[in-house]
C-alpha cells in the first residue's frame, strides 16, 4: 500500500547515520484531510517519515519546518511507542519519493566573522502593503 499527498513539515528534518553508515532523515509530516470543521480548519494527520540514502543527504538543507512537500510513502503502518504520558501509537512509513512544493526556507549556517561583509548604513524598512502580514506571527508554521 502507498500513501501519496501534499504535506507540510512540522519541524526541521534530522539527519543521522545507521551503524552501517547509511544516512536517514527523520521527517514529521502534517497532512490535512477531510472537511473543514466549525472553526474553519481541516483535521491534521501526522506521519513520521524516513527518507534514506543520498536523497536524504542532498535535501536535508531544504527540509525545514513549514516546507510543503509532495511525498509517496510506502507501507504506511501504525507503530507503538512509549512517551512521557504513557503508551501511544503513531502512523509511520518510508518516504520513497519527495518533491519540494513551496514554503519554508533553506537552512543556513552563520558565516564566519572574517567572511562577513562590513555593515552598510541601515535602510528604512518599506511600509507594509495593505492587507499584508507585518511579521511571521500569523503563519501557522
Amino acid at each position: 500500500m502507498q500513501m501519496i499527498g501534499l504535506a507540510r513539515l512540522g519541524r526541521d528534518a534530522e539527519l543521522r547515520a545507521t551503524q552501517s553508515g547509511e544516512k536517514v532523515a527523520s521527517l514529521s509530516l502534517a497532512f490535512n484531510h477531510g472537511q473543514k470543521g466549525a472553526d474553519g480548519t481541516r483535521p491534521t494527520q501526522w506521519v513520521d517519515g524516513s527518507l534514506w540514502g543520498k536523497r536524504a543527504e542532498a535535501l536535508i538543507d531544504y527540509l525545514v519546518k513549514g516546507q510543503q512537500v509532495v511525498v509517496t510513502i510506502d507501507d504506511p503502518h501504525i507503530e507503538e511507542y512509549q512517551g512521557r504520558n504513557g503508551a501511544g501509537v503513531k502512523l509511520a512509513g518510508r518516504v520513497t519519493q519527495i518533491e519540494l512544493a513551496g514554503g519554508g526556507q533553506q537552512r543556513t549556517a552563520p558565516a564566519p566573522a572574517a567572511a562577513r561583509a562590513p555593515a552598510a548604513a541601515p535602510r528604512p524598512a518599506p511600509a507594509p502593503a495593505s492587507g499584508g502580514l507585518d511579521d511571521d506571527s500569523d503563519i501557522p508554521f
